[in-house]
């Protein structure tokens, strides 16, 4: 058995769509670091993307770990135009679009951007590179959407009903993969 633990990145501050655009993460509540450094397997090692915001959280908890180059392909989804954007400000904007895009994940795209299709191929062809590496344990600091996506394959829920699975800044989901197929047997996990 493989077991992945993802960890989603700490808290940027910015309230607005944040995919590839590269704000720090503020990583100022060092109690809540070290809980999650001891939570994780001491013996794995630590992959990133190449987002700022996973490469300071993926040091901040690595403690001696053996740290992996940080990898692009477990970037956020792109969010294209709305980059940056909050909410209001896209749906004042294009109202039908976003809505599609959240209450119908799949093919559905921000202008310029990635859909929820793309960007779970995107990070799947990624995931699946360290499977087939045979790490017993794997630890993986990302994003929301790269979470999500691989829940979503754990799970086999829908898009939609994955979108509404809250993944908190420095929370743990462990995706357990085996000959047999793949579980989730903790997700969303705050230590």
């Amino acid at each position: 058995m493989i077991r992945l633990w993802f960890v989603r990145h700490g808290p940027t501050g910015i309230k607005a769509m944040v995919g590839w655009s590269d704000p720090p993460a503020i990583l100022d509540d060092r109690p809540a670091l070290d809980r999650l450094s001891s939570f994780l397997p001491d013996k794995a090692s630590v992959v990133s993307s190449d987002l700022q915001r996973t490469v300071q959280t993926a040091d901040a908890i690595c403690n001696g770990r053996r740290r992996l180059p940080h990898d692009a392909g477990l970037r956020e989804i792109y969010f294209g135009a709305w980059e940056m954007c909050d909410f209001a400000e896209i749906e004042s904007k294009d109202p039908q679009r976003i809505r599609a895009f959240w209450e119908r994940p799949g093919d559905i795209a921000p202008p310029d951007g990635e859909s929820w299709n793309q960007t779970s191929q995107r990070v799947s062809v990624a995931v699946d590179k360290y499977v087939a590496r045979g790490d017993r344990d794997l630890i993986i600091v990302c994003h929301f959407g790269a979470i999500l996506s691989q829940l979503q394959r754990a799970t086999g829920k829908s898009a939609y009903e994955t979108f509404a699975q809250p993944i908190a800044n420095l929370s743990v989901t462990r995706i357990d993969c085996t000959p047999e197929g793949w579980s989730a047997p903790l997700v969303n996990h705050l230590p």
